[in-house]
């Protein structure tokens, strides 16, 4: 899950990147700001992956504000004047998004993101952030079993409990580490957990998860190797 917040001195601008932001499953805007100087104290005191970052700034500009940022942190630049979009680049800006911006163009820049954010070594998420009815829910990677597909909906099985998000399997599963297999078209098991592999089915914590005729070599040859 990238940890992303949004900085712009027009309240309609960050209304459009919140709605934007609110349907991509892979990311969560934890803030917003009208004000660059508090948007960078909070910076200094919390995880952030990515900024969206207006440039024509009345105190300070986008530019001049990128180059206070730590190295790590992407920016993505949006602005309405296109002028400004080789100064961005210029700055190694991971993207330029033109105000007005439709959903598809702001989630191809996410979608930059998420794919430099996972060419980064050394970095390895430890959970992601799972959208339910009752907002975005934490859950670490050790404490879930399987990933079980029904229609546009995932359960997410965990030691405890589950949880149910409107997400397809096939976003879920970028957004998971190696030792997450696919199993069946329905299911993804977290290897790691398996207690007991056979031909048909693994064995976590006492519950079975199917293994589909299509997916039992690369699952066989998954724990053969182990």
């Amino acid at each position: 899950m990238i940890q992303a917040l949004a900085i712009d001195d027009e309240n309609m601008a960050l209304e459009v990147i919140k709605s934007h932001a609110s349907k991509v499953p892979f990311l969560e805007l934890v803030a917003v700001f009208t004000d660059a100087i508090e948007a960078l104290e909070y910076i200094k005191g919390n995880t952030v992956d990515l900024v969206f970052l207006d440039i024509n700034m009345p105190d300070i500009s986008g530019v001049d504000f990128a180059g206070l940022l730590p190295k790590e942190t992407m920016v993505i630049f949006t602005t309405a004047y296109p002028d400004y979009a080789v100064k961005g680049f210029e700055l190694d800006a991971l993207d330029y998004l033109l105000k007005p911006f439709n959903l598809g163009r702001f989630l191809k820049a996410c979608q930059k993101a998420q794919e430099w954010q996972l060419l980064q070594p050394g970095i390895r998420q430890h959970h992601l952030y799972i959208k339910t009815s009752e907002g975005q829910i934490k859950v670490k990677f050790s404490d879930l079993f399987c990933c079980e597909a029904t229609g546009n909906y995932v359960t997410f099985h965990l030691r405890n409990q589950k949880l149910i998000s409107r997400i397809t399997l096939a976003e879920i599963e970028k957004e998971l580490p190696p030792h997450f297999i696919r199993t069946h078209r329905s299911y993804i098991v977290n290897a790691e957990l398996v207690d007991k592999a056979e031909r048909h089915q693994l064995i976590l914590d006492g519950q079975s998860f199917p293994v589909s005729m299509s997916f039992m070599d690369t699952v066989l040859g998954y724990f053969e190797k182990g």
